[in-house]
């Protein structure tokens, strides 16, 4: 706010008063919300440091079974059975809210699948290509798992920063530049009303020096 542009009335100093107090009450209502921001962040962050560990306990445990399978099934015989899955996982989104930000709910049907599902049937295949299924429906889950709770962490993130960058606009711009207006418009209300008060001081004196000058003369005729 450019000093120039303010008009230094009392009406416009009440009006910034008023500003000043409801940028104030802002800034410590966004200041809350990004400090529980950032407790929700550092909560979904250990989620999400836990859940990144067990995928990638997951995805190793995946691999060594694909290797086992292709060892003792051949590759033909591993691709047959995925191939026979006749359904494939399913993902609905949901939402829910976080402190004011909304972030997703995944939830996935037809992940797990018992030997029926899977269609390769019981007969012509070994218990390896039943692991190694297992194996790699516990990946997806777990995959599915740390996407929520990632992007979560992102949203999160984003509006941490979001909420930061108002509240220091607030501390180190709005509110600093209204109190400079409100204090210009105070030194010049206190200036107009010494001019004022001299001016009528002025007038007064005269106004007494005019009398005084009157009650001479007519004394003297």
């Amino acid at each position: 706010m450019a000093l120039r542009d303010v008009k230094p009335t009392r009406s416009e100093l009440i009006d910034i008063k008023r500003k000043i107090k409801l940028s104030e009450r802002g800034y410590n209502i966004l200041k809350m919300k990004r400090d529980g921001l950032i407790l929700e962040f550092f909560k979904v962050l250990k989620e999400a440091k836990d859940t990144r560990g067990e995928m990638l306990r997951k995805y190793q445990h995946a691999q060594e079974m694909i290797a086992l399978a292709n060892t003792v099934e051949g590759t033909i015989g591993v691709k047959a059975a995925a191939f026979s899955v006749k359904e494939n996982p399913e993902i609905t989104l949901k939402s829910k809210n976080i402190m004011g930000v909304v972030v997703p709910e995944i939830e996935a049907t037809k992940v797990r699948k018992n030997l029926l599902e899977r269609g390769y049937g019981v007969l012509g295949s070994q218990s390896v290509i039943d692991e190694t299924a297992e194996a790699y429906e516990e990946l997806v889950e777990a995959i599915i798992e740390s996407a929520e709770i990632e992007t979560t962490m992102k949203r999160l993130l984003d509006e941490i920063d979001h909420t930061k960058r108002r509240v220091n606009a607030l501390e180190f711009k709005v509110i600093p530049e209204l109190k400079e207006a409100a204090a210009f418009i105070k030194m010049r209300l206190d200036e107009m009303e010494r001019e004022e008060l001299f001016r009528l001081k002025k007038i007064k004196a005269k106004a007494a020096a005019k009398a005084e000058a009157e009650a001479a003369a007519e004394a003297a005729a």
